[in-house]
């Protein structure tokens, strides 16, 4: 494996190429012009511990790989950091309205322990005097699912369970939005990470949150328990601030699923497999096509194999574009990453 590879980009609160797109910009996220410079915005209020996390959310199963995920829209700074919750081979929850952040690791403990989602759910909310502002998404590795929207969430409110997943809005534009959300998601192709954003798009679309947007996330982990966990994570990429946060998601999505190309690739390298390698490589390249940090560290993997000749090319586009590549170079034989020879004959024949 190459010494640093950048898989995730996190933030954001209130794994095939992606497919469909977004909604188009301008109106798109008209509530970014109720935000004049420098004034406060209902999400940076202080003064509570209740934290207002308004948005509208999906927690979902895979049913093929037993994946489990939850992705989110907001007008609110920094939606992923409170409202989104996984934890592999458990379970996926969203916490929103006036968010209570615990809901998410102690609803997980209960799920851990074997408690079904929905009874987890219900244990929590009993639990919560303030449970009639929360409104809740949960869902564990067999696919049962709950939803809960309190009666002081703020209209338009409201959530759909359906089949291995569920949907929850609040502060919506109207009352469309939440159906068109289960309805997008049902009808989507694709891998778990397609289908939640094919429902974010379809919540945006119907008239998503009343006022505007500024913020997503969306964290997929494996159905499967493990003992290390942080190796069952799929994806974990959040937009803290943007005027087209689900543009820029699917964008960093789009860019999850590159590197997770160049990694396979490596792993190749590792296994002694070069074709699998090159066809990963060439995967990755095809998906991100101007990212030449993938083009050096695969010619890099490919030279140190011994396949040079074919790499050539592969240098001579990445010196091309920055000459600091050719200086890596160089470091790159103290390293042990390219014997000396090697290293030479790159940047004699790469320049």
């Amino acid at each position: 494996m190459r010494p640093l590879v950048i898989l995730l980009v996190v933030a954001g609160c209130k794994s095939s190429s992606v497919s469909s797109s977004p909604p188009a910009t301008g109106d798109y996220c008209r509530g970014q012009a109720l935000r004049a410079p420098g004034s406060a915005t209902l999400g940076t209020q202080t003064g509570s511990e209740v934290k207002p996390a308004h948005t509208f959310s999906i927690v979902a199963r895979d049913p093929v790989t037993g994946d489990l995920g939850v992705a989110v829209q907001s007008h609110y700074f920094g939606v992923g950091s409170t409202v989104v919750w996984a934890e592999p081979g458990i379970g996926a929850i969203a916490t929103q309205s006036f968010v209570e952040p615990a809901y998410g690791p102690r609803g997980l403990a209960l799920m851990r322990d074997g408690v079904a989602a929905p009874d987890a759910m219900a244990q929590l909310v009993a639990a919560d005097k303030q449970e009639s502002v929360r409104q809740l998404g949960f869902i564990d590795a067999q696919g049962r699912v709950a939803s809960h929207t309190g009666a002081k969430c703020i209209a338009v409110a409201a959530s759909h369970v359906g089949n291995g997943y569920a949907v929850q809005a609040n502060i919506m534009a109207n009352d469309r939005v939440v159906p068109a959300m289960a309805a997008a998601y049902e009808a989507a192709k694709g891998d778990l990470a397609e289908r939640m954003l094919a429902a974010l798009d379809a919540a945006q679309a119907a008239g998503g949150d009343l006022r505007g947007c500024q913020s997503a996330a969306i964290l997929i982990v494996s159905g499967t328990r493990s003992d290390t966990p942080w190796k069952e994570k799929k994806l974990d990429l959040r937009v803290e601030d943007s005027a087209d946060p689900l543009r820029e998601l699917r964008r960093l999505v789009l860019l999850g699923r590159a590197y997770d190309q160049e990694n396979q690739g490596d792993l190749a390298i590792e296994k002694g497999d070069i074709n699998a390698a090159v066809e990963h490589y060439g995967n990755a390249s095809r998906i991100a096509p101007d990212n030449i940090e993938m083009v050096y560290w695969s010619a890099v993997s490919l030279a140190g194999a011994g396949r040079i000749d074919e790499t050539i090319p592969m240098f001579k586009r990445a010196f091309s574009a920055d000459r600091a590549w050719q200086e890596l170079t160089r470091r790159l034989v103290p390293a042990g990453l390219l014997t000396q020879p090697t290293a030479e004959r790159i940047l004699k024949d790469g320049r």
